[in-house]
């Protein structure tokens, strides 16, 4: 019995640590990489979120903005800023320079593989949303978060 009890904690603790390891392999592949499994979200997200084109936005108030206030703006305007595999700088990460599909879904990376839909956020609530649309964001810049920003 003890036998059966000490094999069956190895393997529980094997499992929580190949899953906890899978979960620091995730790292942000870019949009363009959803694109052709999900060519409607990604055309919709493209035509009509404001948000998929909202470095844009940063890019312009750049001269106004210390380089400090310049990078903080990257947290909301950007895919995966300061996380593992996330946008670095335009020239090192263009294909993160704007928030995409990661922002909400999650780090693609295992998705991209797999095609699992498990290996990917799949339900997006507001509470997903409120890491940028933030009270004080919302105040400061007049802007109401859309959840699904035209994408879905």
């Amino acid at each position: 019995m003890n036998k059966v009890f000490l094999i069956l904690c190895v393997a529980i603790m094997a499992l929580t640590t190949a899953n906890s390891l899978l979960a620091e392999e995730k790292t942000y592949v870019g949009s363009e990489s959803c694109k052709a499994c999900h060519e409607q979200e990604h055309h919709n997200f493209m035509t009509f979120s404001k948000k998929a084109h909202s470095f844009d936005s940063i890019k312009k108030m750049e001269k106004k903005l210390s380089p400090q206030e310049y990078q903080t703006c990257f947290e909301c305007h950007t895919t995966g800023y300061g996380k593992k595999g996330g946008f670095i700088s335009e020239s090192q990460t263009p294909g993160l320079k704007n928030p995409g599909c990661e922002v909400c879904h999650g780090p693609g990376s295992l998705h991209v593989e797999s095609e699992d839909p498990d290996d990917i956020v799949r339900e997006v609530t507001l509470e997903n949303c409120t890491t940028c649309h933030s009270e004080d964001r919302i105040e400061a810049f007049d802007f109401k978060p859309l959840l699904f920003g035209g994408a879905h």
